[in-house]
C-alpha cells in the first residue's frame, strides 16, 4: 500500500452526535497492508440505553442483540490495542472520529493516530459519481460487496477497497509510484477544481 498501512473504521451508533449523549453500538476495523486486508476487528457494544427503532431499522441491530453485547468500555480497550499505531481511514471520517475520541476518552485513552477520509478523496479523484456515499461509490467503481451496508465489519471493509482502489487510480492516472498517507489527507482539502494542479505538483515538485 505504498509505503503505509491504516486500519478502516466504521462505527453503528445510536444517533448523529457524541456530544447529544449518542454511543457508538457496533464497530468494525480492518487492518489493510501492502494492498490487502491482513486483520479485522467486530465487536458489538452495549451502549447502556435502548436504540431507536430508526436505527434498528437502519443497521438491522436490534436491542436485544446489544443487551448480550460486552460493555463498550471493554470493546474500546481492545479496540486500542488494534489500532495500535497505525493511520487511521473513515468514509465520513469526522463522523467517525469524534465517536471514537469520545468513546476512548471514556476510558482515559487520547487519539494519537491521524485520520484520512476516503469521501472526501473520493469527491476529488471521482468527481463525476453520481454522489459520493459509500454505497453509491461501490456501484460506481464495481467494487467487491456481499450487498450488506450499515453494518460496521460490511461498511468497513468495503471503505478499505474504495480507498485502495482510490490509491491504484491515482498511481494510474497521475503517474505516481508512491502515495503517502499525508498525500491522501491534502488531496482531501484540496479544492476540486485544483486537483489536476495539486497532482501535477506532486509529480513534479520544485527543487
Amino acid at each position: 500500500m505504498g509505503n503505509f498501512s491504516a486500519v478502516i473504521i466504521d462505527f453503528e451508533t445510536t444517533g448523529l452526535s457524541p456530544n447529544m449523549g449518542d454511543r457508538t453500538i457496533e464497530v468494525g476495523a480492518v487492518l489493510v497492508h501492502d494492498y490487502q486486508i491482513v486483520d479485522r476487528f467486530h465487536s458489538l457494544m452495549n451502549p447502556g440505553m435502548k436504540i431507536s427503532s430508526f436505527i434498528a431499522d437502519y443497521t438491522g441491530i436490534t436491542n436485544a442483540m446489544l443487551s448480550t453485547a460486552p460493555p463498550i468500555e471493554d470493546v474500546m480497550r481492545n479496540l486500542a490495542k488494534f489500532i495500535h499505531q497505525h493511520h487511521l481511514v473513515a468514509h465520513n471520517a469526522s463522523f467517525d472520529s469524534k465517536f471514537l475520541d469520545s468513546e476512548l476518552g471514556r476510558i482515559g485513552h487520547k487519539r494519537k493516530n491521524e485520520f484520512a477520509c476516503s469521501m472526501l478523496a473520493a469527491r476529488r479523484i471521482y468527481q463525476d459519481a453520481p454522489n459520493h456515499k459509500l454505497e453509491t461509490l461501490v456501484r460506481y467503481k464495481r467494487l467487491k460487496t456481499d450487498g450488506t451496508y450499515h453494518r460496521a465489519l460490511a461498511d468497513a471493509e468495503m471503505t478499505a477497497h474504495l480507498w485502495l482502489r482510490i490509491i491504484s487510480d491515482i498511481k494510474s492516472d497521475y503517474g505516481l509510484k508512491q502515495v503517502s498517507f499525508p498525500l491522501m489527507q491534502q488531496l482531501g482539502r484540496v479544492p476540486k477544481k485544483k486537483v489536476e494542479e495539486f497532482m501535477k505538483k506532486t509529480r513534479h515538485p520544485k527543487g
